[in-house]
């Protein structure tokens, strides 16, 4: 479902462009963009990647989703961690804030924007610190 408080079409929002080499991992079955983006761009879930969307439940999922797809962003990727929107009525032991210092607590990322994935996802993108390239 799309966000409906964005305009901004959901994989110009996550960086999803024509070429871009994607991949999403564990997501529920029935989540899926809003817009089809180039299958033929996707990639598994162990190869590099420009754009990785990485959902999480838990705080062990969160540290598992960091874990398994840091490196797959290396140098100039992005890896997206979703978490379930608490503005859409979910509850969750994640938000932005836990999200944001797991993921700082590994000194190589630097979180860079914070968005709503969709109605039921929200979503922050961490990108290697420069001087870690």
């Amino acid at each position: 479902m799309p966000d409906p408080g964005s305009s901004t079409p959901q994989l110009r929002k996550l960086g999803i462009v024509p070429g871009a080499r994607w991949s999403v991992v564990g997501a529920d079955p029935a989540w899926a963009f809003d817009v089809a983006p180039d299958a033929e761009a996707e990639v598994a879930a162990s190869d590099p990647a420009d754009v990785v969307v990485a959902f999480a439940r838990t705080v062990v999922e969160l540290d598992e989703q960091l874990d398994a797809n840091h490196q797959r962003i290396f140098p100039a990727g992005a890896l997206w961690i979703a978490w379930p929107r608490r503005a859409a009525g979910h509850v969750s032991e994640l938000g932005d804030t836990l999200v944001r210092e797991t993921g700082l607590a590994r000194d190589h990322l630097v979180d860079t924007k914070v968005a709503a994935l969709d109605h039921h996802w929200s979503a922050l993108k961490f990108v290697w610190r420069r001087e870690r390239r």
